[in-house]
């Protein structure tokens, strides 16, 4: 079927936005436009493409639609980029990352590339930032998932080791005769959020039902490691970001049966050559290679 731009960027400012009037907004339409482009399109591929809730959630149809929409805005935007076309902007990638490589090496990889890209980080957990690859939010993700989400490319990255580490004086108090099953389940623990597996993956290893331990929800990682730090709880923080922070590793105190635990880090990114997302993968290998274990 012949595709229409502007239906397709209608389509993905709805997703992105998440009502018809912010969406118009963005583009710089009436909200009747971007509604008259939604239902043109709709009636072209003959089926539901939104869900017209608060927020707009693409159906599995409008999933697929909307895929298509950011590859071709993509590599429009990288046409517009490379003939210099008069008020184009630089392109844009959407990468889904998870917040602790996120705050401890993708940054710093990135810089390189941020006057060529604009880099859109969506943030999410490392096991599931390829569910934004699968509904078209995002064009690559790092991901601890090997398996290549269907029209992507993986390779692997590198692993991002975890230590079970708490503050000086949490540990003298909860783990003064050891990290023994009994003190896990006394001792108060620190999660990202409810996608955080790695504390009670570490207890149940242990024998520990991880509903026994008290648990904080700190869900930002320079919060997360500075709650360590105060003595909240005990967490698995990694090596990346307590190099230099006066902790206790749990593991390495006598009897300890929690261990560390590496975490192995995928490139994931649609099957699609463009100049930008072919210089932000670039960039997150070099990144990787400097900063992963291999």
């Amino acid at each position: 079927m012949d595709w229409d731009l502007p239906q397709l960027r209608a389509l993905a400012a709805v997703a992105d936005h998440g009502t018809l009037e912010a969406a118009a907004g963005a583009l710089h339409v009436t909200p009747s436009a971007v509604s008259q482009r939604l239902k043109a399109l709709e009636r072209s591929v003959g089926a539901v493409l939104l869900q017209r809730s608060r927020p707009a959630v693409p159906t599995e149809a409008g999933r697929a639609v909307l895929r298509l929409a950011r590859q071709v805005e993509v590599l429009a935007q990288d046409a517009d980029a490379t003939l210099a076309t008069p008020g184009s902007s630089l392109p844009q990638v959407r990468l889904a990352v998870n917040a602790d490589s996120l705050a401890t090496w993708t940054l710093r990889a990135l810089a390189p590339v941020a006057d060529r890209v604009r880099v859109a980080f969506l943030r999410e957990d490392e096991s599931h930032t390829t569910e934004l690859l699968r509904d078209g939010t995002a064009m690559a993700a790092i991901t601890s998932q090997r398996t290549a989400v269907q029209g992507c490319t993986v390779e692997a990255l590198g692993a991002m080791r975890y230590r079970p580490m708490a503050a000086p004086g949490f540990a003298e108090r909860w783990f003064a005769g050891g990290v023994t099953p009994s003190a896990l389940a006394a001792a108060p623990v620190v999660a990202f959020d409810t996608r955080d597996s790695l504390q009670a993956d570490g207890l149940a290893a242990a024998g520990v039902p991880s509903t026994a331990a008290p648990v904080h929800t700190v869900p930002a990682s320079t919060q997360f490691s500075e709650a360590v730090g105060l003595g909240y709880g005990w967490g698995m923080l990694p090596d990346l970001e307590t190099r230099s922070w006066d902790g206790v590793d749990l593991s390495a105190l006598p009897g300890s049966v929690l261990v560390p635990v590496d975490v192995q880090l995928y490139w994931q990114q649609w099957s699609l050559r463009t100049p930008s997302l072919d210089a932000v993968a670039a960039a997150v290998r070099a990144g990787a290679a400097a900063s992963l274990l291999h």
